[in-house]
């Protein structure tokens, strides 16, 4: 299928796409949720199961080592990461649990990590899995349930990550390649991951490794507006910078929506300069979209007001950006 089919589909109707590239953990014992509190940005204490979050695990300087998503199950805690940011988090995770008091175990080469994103994405997972279509409708964000496949258990999770409404389905590898032949039968093809990367821009979405690293506050990839931090819990690793940023100041710099102005398209790295000439940002990630033309993800100075046009400049090419806004109004 074509990127134009696949855009397509995934507006109209659903794709799949195999994320077990990323990586997962599970914690358990009685211990784990409040060994993870004390690690991460968000209260995973106040989980109970079938409930899930955002969140991102820090340095002690609050830079993002990694961005989470947290699953609490009947028996464990889920915590998936990107295939980049997963090293770190792995660190992170030998420093500070005591496997005695809450065991892990990486679980990325025993569990698949399949997601179904679109318009028609409810009801192709409701379909395909048995599924009361109300049962995934009334999930909040990153909510879970676990159902039968086959001889198999899967986690069902519905998550936000793009615009679009999306379930992951996490399942044992021997069984995924059945998934994904039910999938097709229902009509579902496989997305690439040009697609993926072209709807998660335009989303917003920050990949960590590519908009955010280790140098990045949480509030500069605007992780806050993504329901990622909570500033009522109790300590944790990197609070105190977080803390700072959130009730005395301001961050500098946030992450923003780009929309190219004219061709050719700005490579990853081009710097944002204002009318002056002064540079003001940088460009992080971007993609050609069949709908907006291209567009990309920035890290430009916060007085920066959206519908500014800025040029963006590289070594033998310069083009126009215009700063997005978001459908709430709030400049992302």
């Amino acid at each position: 299928m074509s990127e134009m089919n696949e855009y397509s589909a995934l507006h109209n109707g659903a794709l799949f796409f195999d994320r077990s590239d990323r990586a997962r953990t599970r914690i358990s014992g009685p211990k784990a949720a409040e060994l993870l509190t004390g690690m991460v940005t968000n209260d995973v204490s106040a989980l109970v199961a079938g409930e899930g979050q955002y969140a991102a695990a820090l340095t002690p300087k609050g830079k993002i080592v990694a961005d989470l998503r947290i699953f609490a199950l009947a028996d464990a805690i889920l915590v998936d990461t990107s295939a980049a940011a997963a090293s770190g988090w792995k660190d992170m995770v030998r420093k500070y649990i005591n496997p005695r008091l809450a065991p892990y175990h990486d679980v990325t080469s025993e569990l698949s990590d399949l997601g179904v994103f679109g318009r028609s994405a409810r009801s192709i997972v409701s379909r395909v899995m048995g599924i009361d279509d109300r049962d995934l409708a009334a999930l909040p964000p990153y909510g879970s349930i676990a159902r039968p496949f086959g001889d198999a258990r899967v986690i069902i999770a519905r998550v936000p990550e793009m615009d679009i409404e999306g379930f992951e389905i996490f399942i044992p590898n021997e069984t995924a390649d059945a998934l994904k032949a039910a999938l097709v039968a229902a009509g579902v093809a496989a997305g690439g991951k040009d697609t993926w990367e072209i709807a998660r821009i335009e989303s917003g979405r920050p990949q960590w490794g590519a908009d955010m690293d280790d140098s990045t506050l949480p509030q500069e990839a605007n992780l806050d507006e993504l329901g990622a931090i909570s500033y009522t819990k109790g300590c944790y690793i990197g609070q105190e910078t977080v803390a700072r940023v959130h009730f005395r100041g301001h961050v500098n710099r946030m992450l923003r929506k780009l929309r190219f102005v004219t061709r050719p398209a700005p490579p990853k790295g081009a710097e944002l300069v204002d009318e002056t000439g002064k540079v003001i940002g940088d460009i992080r990630s971007v993609a050609l979209s069949p709908r907006y033309g291209g567009v990309a993800l920035g890290m430009v100075r916060r007085e920066v007001q959206p519908g500014t046009t800025l040029q963006a400049r590289w070594s033998g090419g310069e083009c126009s950006v215009q700063v997005e806004q978001n459908e709430k109004g709030a400049t992302v």
